[in-house]
């Protein structure tokens, strides 16, 4: 090595050196750690997504440490807090509940169909809900925590609050929604305990359900999971034809006298 290249190897040596420096305020990365997002989402702090942006944003803290670069992983029992602004902006969040009508579809407009999040305006709340007012700052990332069939009624849940949506419609949810299902068909006690326990759909077993009947020709269906017209496709397995069907709970909170096509916030203290 030459003398005249000898300060640029040093040079260069001094650029890596320093890069290889954490930045001020970050916490450090463990290799074998699990993603800090992650591990938000999974202590119901936030949905992934949210935790993303209170990470670039500088809003969460590990072990007492800012954390600001995404893809960060931590230890899985690594104390993990939000930032003021950050708890700020979950206390405004809001929880809708819509008593869905039928023809609406739940999340994305289909061809000739609106999504039920159209029906969210001033002139549809509830008159007896005093929790809050309208606003359309409450529409911005209002999404529904679930889904109901476009012809299907009752309870649907529109949420900003990614900790309210993996508590429904995470994967390890055991939240119990509760339907009033019509039926026509005939039913004995051997398809009356199927449809407690013992069908599948698409090839994967079924939760156990509770599956009594509510009068002569209703059914009350209590589940813990949703599979897409999950109700429709289990009658279906045991000779029913289902003609109407109507959310009227999820978890704790019960649809109540709402109005078809009318809503109310989910109010301080209730929760599912």
């Amino acid at each position: 090595m030459t003398q005249q290249q000898k300060p640029e190897q040093k040079r260069l040596l001094r650029r890596v050196q320093k890069s290889a420096v954490p930045s001020a305020g970050a916490a450090p990365s463990n290799a074998d750690g699990v993603r800090i997002s992650k591990l938000m989402a999974e202590r119901g702090l936030c949905s992934r997504r949210e935790a993303d942006a209170y990470i670039e944003r500088g809003l969460v803290f590990v072990n007492g440490e800012r954390v600001t670069q995404l893809g960060t992983r931590a230890a899985p029992d690594a104390i993990i807090t939000l930032g003021s602004a950050a708890r700020a902006q979950q206390a405004r969040q809001v929880t809708i509940l819509l008593h869905k009508p039928v023809g609406y579809v739940s999340g994305q407009a289909e061809e000739g169909y609106q999504p039920a999040v159209t029906l969210i305006k001033a002139q549809t709340q509830h008159a007896a809900d005093r929790s809050a007012r309208f606003s359309a700052a409450h529409l911005k990332g209002l999404a529904p925590a679930g889904r109901l069939d476009i012809d299907s009624t009752g309870l649907l849940v529109l949420t900003q609050d990614g900790r309210v949506a993996r508590q429904l419609i995470g994967e390890d949810s055991t939240v119990e929604k509760e339907y009033l299902v019509r039926v026509e068909g005939k039913l004995d006690a051997h398809g009356l305990a199927l449809l407690n326990h013992g069908l599948s759909l698409d090839g994967k077993a079924l939760r156990p359900a509770k599956v009594s009947w509510a009068n002569p020709d209703q059914l009350c269906f209590i589940l813990k999971e949703g599979k897409k017209r999950q109700i429709r496709r289990m009658c279906e397995l045991v000779g029913l034809r289902v003609t109407g069907l109507k959310r009227v709970r999820i978890g704790r909170v019960r649809l109540g006298d709402l109005p078809p096509g009318q809503w109310r916030y989910l109010r301080e203290g209730e929760s599912f």
